[in-house]
């Protein structure tokens, strides 16, 4: 419909719009099984560093969900569904910080080797989900957003492992603690970064263009 076009259709082609839909579906069953699995071996390990990963799962697999409801929607539904994943990511960062915070005045000494099995584990399943959302990296603020989780999510589970072999090597949860407030740092600046592109597609619609001018 050509009405629907004037808020921003995307000029993909339906079976890309498929392929795009599919890849969505397995990244998001694949977030929300790590999700589980990574939250359990976490509390059990009393691993900041887990805890926080697994909460990035979660996340990602709710910003997944979103982007299936929003596929195909006009660009104006579609910069907005971004901008609130965009916040989500910022409010999630701000969460761990304050959790990592707490786990250090507590002092408990995390499982290394429980952090370092689900640590490679997590990483094997953000790589795959990396890999097939590779493709569909560019485009608008809403898949854009999708991209960089999935980025985001290999290079914390690299740090996670790396977090296991410092508190095997030092016996101190200070690793631990360091990647968690990584994880969380990574976490601010993809939200940031999702925004603002966000704010920036929503400022450029016509009729936002249209009520600037007068």
């Amino acid at each position: 419909m050509a009405g629907g076009c004037c808020g921003g259709c995307e000029t993909t082609a339906p079976n890309k719009d498929k392929t795009w839909r599919r890849v969505l579906w397995i990244v998001l069953v694949i977030n929300a099984g790590m999700f589980g699995a990574e939250m359990v071996a976490g509390v059990a390990a009393h691993s900041a560093s887990l805890k926080a990963d697994a909460l990035d799962f979660l996340g990602d697999a709710a910003n997944y969900a979103i982007s299936l409801g929003v596929a195909g929607m006009a660009l104006q539904w579609r910069a907005r569904a971004a901008w609130l994943k965009g916040a989500s990511l910022l409010l999630l960062g701000l969460w761990i910080l304050a959790s990592t915070a707490w786990m250090a005045l507590a002092g408990t000494l995390p499982r290394a080797e429980t952090m370092g099995i689900i640590g490679v584990l997590a990483f094997i399943a953000n790589l795959a989900c990396a890999i097939m959302l590779w493709r569909h990296r560019d485009g608008d603020a809403n898949r854009r957003s999708v991209w960089i989780c999935s980025r985001n999510d290999a290079i914390g589970n690299v740090a996670v492992v790396a977090a296991a072999l410092g508190v095997f090597g030092t016996d101190t949860a200070w690793p631990d603690i360091a990647v968690a407030a990584i994880l969380a740092g990574l976490g601010v600046s993809g939200g940031w970064q999702i925004v603002r592109q966000a704010r920036s597609e929503l400022r450029g619609l016509p009729g936002r263009r249209a009520r600037a001018a007068t």
